[in-house]
């Protein structure tokens, strides 16, 4: 059984790659400033996304179960397939695309398939989220980079010094926004898997124990790693070069802007504290960390006046945002007519 699910679990992990190779703009703006070699921001992507994943990843996932109750092994294979293919495309004409969107719409691809109802509260929060993503990018780019602004004007450094600390300050920063991918984006790769998976929990050194979601989520962010050193570098160019020229302290602010984004989405943790202080909280959905970084990057060109903003590019990018989740699920529903009626499998 560990085999045949293993053999289904394929596509998960193709998604994974996909992500990875899609989603991996976090240290886009540090690369292309040169401020940080492609080869360092690998690594530490990789660990921290894995970090991520299996510490917080189970936030966001319980929306997507919401909103698709796919118990069928052979349903989950093609919905994530149909995510997997949509991403890859978009990734091979270096379209950043979002997982999220596609993900989501294989979900609705397979509601319609299988005649069940979409969870329209659920669908709402989510493309809330969409919306909110970018926005919220934007502003902490926007008050992230006034507040820069303001303690250089007071506070004087040798440029030596203030490089030094621009590429640690990449760095630490490009992690904690690798650390909430995983978070917040492990959901779209491993989440359709969950309530049909027969892994078990695993044992490790010092005690620590995974449980039976917390393996699948290492499994899928070991995948979302190797899709960020053997690809993510065509879209990491679209991102760092080819919207709008930052400086070295402006691709700080794009990276920890987006970072906090992802984290707000997917911290259960945080939702409880707000909850606690008797505060609005935020739904824990996935959102797209490509959304996230461009509308960090859109809202620093605005700032200065939106002139140095490439909106052909930015065009592109919002057209693949529309045209991903319905590409995606009509891959899914197709499909899933073909697994059924051709291969006999149970999809639903």
């Amino acid at each position: 059984m560990e085999l045949t699910f293993l053999l289904y679990l394929s596509s998960g992990l193709f998604l994974g790659w996909s992500l990875g190779a899609s989603e991996a703009s976090n240290f886009g703006t540090a690369v292309a400033t040169k401020m940080i070699k492609f080869r360092t921001a690998a690594i530490i992507s990789s660990v921290c996304v894995i970090l991520g994943a299996v510490i917080e990843g189970s936030g966001a996932t319980k929306t997507l179960d919401t909103l698709g109750d796919i118990t069928s092994l052979a349903g989950a294979f093609m919905v994530a397939l149909s995510a997997a293919l949509t991403t890859a495309w978009m990734v091979r004409i270096s379209i950043p695309v979002s997982t999220s969107q596609a993900i989501v719409g294989a979900i609705i691809g397979w509601n319609f398939f299988a005649g069940r109802s979409t969870d329209l509260t659920i669908l709402s929060e989510i493309i809330t989220a969409w919306f909110l993503g970018p926005i919220f990018g934007g502003i902490f780019a926007v008050i992230l980079y006034a507040l820069l602004k303001l303690i250089f004007t007071h506070w004087k450094l040798h440029i030596l010094r203030k490089d030094n600390l621009t590429r640690i300050a990449l760095i630490l920063a490009g992690a904690f926004g690798m650390y909430a991918l995983g978070a917040n984006n492990i959901a779209n790769v491993m989440g359709v898997f969950v309530k049909s998976s027969p892994l078990p929990a695993l044992k490790l050194p010092l005690g620590i124990v995974l449980s039976q979601e917390q393996v699948l989520f290492l499994l899928g962010s070991i995948a979302i790693s190797i899709g960020i050193s053997t690809y993510s570098h065509k879209v990491i160019k679209t991102i760092g070069n080819t919207i709008m020229k930052l400086s070295p302290l402006m691709a700080w602010v794009v990276v920890l802007a987006h970072g906090i984004v992802l984290y707000i989405f997917s911290s259960v943790e945080l939702r409880d504290l707000l909850i606690s202080w008797h505060l609005p909280t935020l739904p824990l959905v996935p959102v797209s960390a490509t959304q996230a970084i461009i509308g960090s990057v859109i809202g620093l060109g605005l700032a200065k006046g939106g002139r140095d903003l490439n909106w052909n590019i930015i065009g592109k990018i919002i057209i693949s945002f529309i045209i991903t989740p319905i590409t995606s699920a009509v891959i899914c529903y197709i499909s899933l007519f073909f697994l059924q009626n051709v291969f006999q499998q149970v999809v639903y």
